[in-house]
């Protein structure tokens, strides 16, 4: 059984910056949906736990993951494969970033690929479960990155400019964005 899936998003740092985070599994791995625990073998080869359940299937899903591909400030590749409850899963996921403005566009994309007992068990409940996990994932990298961005704006003392409209403007490298100023 194969469930695809995709979608983007805008992160506010810099494709280099995304990149770092996307391609350190330290900083990746435990935003999984139900993350256990995680070996890292190497830069580019850890094994990360999860948990699994589906109706009456409860299981852990034990999965080798390596960072198949690296261009930093462009591309991120995942690659894993592992067994959960008598099943196979093989999985990929990419990332392709983009610059806009200080920000950065993520284009992700995926697949998993299911096979054994829990596919003929699990069925119908697969896809919607997958898609469930993959929204909690995307949602958890968008919060991490913005932290990531607080961070550095919050140690880096970003100048910002206030209008005569009341909007306050950071100036980043050359790039105005405009925001709503915040009562302080």
């Amino acid at each position: 059984m194969a469930i695809k899936f995709s979608g983007q998003f805008t992160a506010p740092l810099s494709p280099d910056q995304v990149f770092d985070f996307l391609s350190d599994p330290n900083k990746f791995g435990p935003l999984l949906p139900e993350f256990q625990s995680m070996t890292l073998e190497d830069p580019t080869h850890f094994s990360v736990k999860v948990n699994v359940g589906v109706a009456h299937i409860r299981s852990t899903a034990d999965i080798k993951m390596e960072l198949r591909e690296a261009l930093r400030g462009r591309r991120a590749l995942y690659k894993g494969q592992g067994n959960v409850a008598g099943s196979q899963i093989t999985l990929h996921a990419g990332f392709d970033l983009s610059p806009a403005c200080e920000d950065t566009h993520v284009a992700w994309q995926g697949e998993a690929n299911i096979f054994g007992k829990l596919a003929s068990l699990g069925g119908g409940l697969l896809e919607p479960l997958a898609g469930k996990n993959i929204n909690k994932l995307i949602d958890s990298l968008q919060s991490a990155l913005a932290d990531e961005k607080l961070k550095q704006t919050t140690s880096a003392g970003i100048e910002t400019q206030t209008t005569a409209e009341g909007t306050s403007t950071a100036v980043l490298e050359g790039c105005e964005s405009a925001a709503p100023e915040t009562e302080r």
